[in-house]
């Protein structure tokens, strides 16, 4: 045997050395799926979603499809029912998961209680937040219970920035994920999700279930909280 052979042992020794550890990172391609978001907000939910998008490989970008509604909140669960029918239609893999993404706002309870049960009776999934999507951004930097108006909202989250909160501004997106932590505002929905079991969606004040996309999202993308 020449002496730059290597033998079979040789060969499973250096194949376990070279074996990656369990705790190691390591680059995994997601199975592919295929998420529609229609939201209510015509550019603040769109944005904040468009980040996930962004982290997708360039040709897997297609597998997270966001569609601004800028409608109320039972038009823009009506619009997810269509757009999934018309999906069924084309040559493209149907929509693995569709979700309407609300807020209740000023908005009449029937409204909202009504778009939610619309939803459930189609199959559609559903990210509501009562009052505002701007509750998700204020429990990435703290855990709050009690009902306030919208405009309060902004003024926590203006100080929390350290810059004047405004709706469609990317750079507060950016702030939100480099200095804010989802994992945690995950366990907090959570918690205001318990706090209000039993109620109707219009009387469970402050509470939102954007938790539930964004955690399937970030399994989707392999994010670990820290990103």
């Amino acid at each position: 045997m020449a002496k730059d052979e290597e033998t079979f042992a040789q060969m499973l020794e250096r194949l376990k050395a070279d074996k990656v550890p369990p705790n190691r990172p390591v680059n995994v391609v997601p199975e592919r799926r295929y998420f529609l978001i229609v939201s209510e907000g015509a550019k603040t939910e769109p944005i904040y979603f468009q980040y996930f998008k962004d982290r997708l490989p360039r040709d897997m970008v297609d597998t997270i499809e966001i569609e601004p509604g800028g409608m109320e909140t039972i038009r823009v669960v009506e619009l997810a029912i269509r757009k999934r029918a018309e999906r069924r239609t084309t040559q493209k893999p149907p929509y693995d998961e569709v979700w309407a993404v609300f807020d209740k706002d000023d908005f009449p309870a029937e409204s909202f209680n009504g778009a939610i049960a619309l939803a459930k009776a189609n199959g559609i999934e559903y990210a509501a937040s009562n009052e505002a999507f701007e509750l998700w951004y204020v429990l990435q930097y703290q855990y709050l219970d009690v009902a306030i108006r919208r405009e309060q909202y902004f003024e926590i989250l203006s100080k929390i920035l350290g810059f004047p909160y405004e709706k469609n501004r990317p750079e507060v997106v950016k702030h939100l994920f480099e200095r804010g932590n989802f994992r945690r505002a995950i366990q907090w929905a959570k918690k205001l999700e318990q706090l209000h079991d039993g109620k109707p969606p219009a009387e469970s004040c402050p509470s939102t279930r954007v938790y539930l996309l964004v955690e399937k999202l970030a399994e989707y993308l392999g994010m670990d909280g820290t990103d």
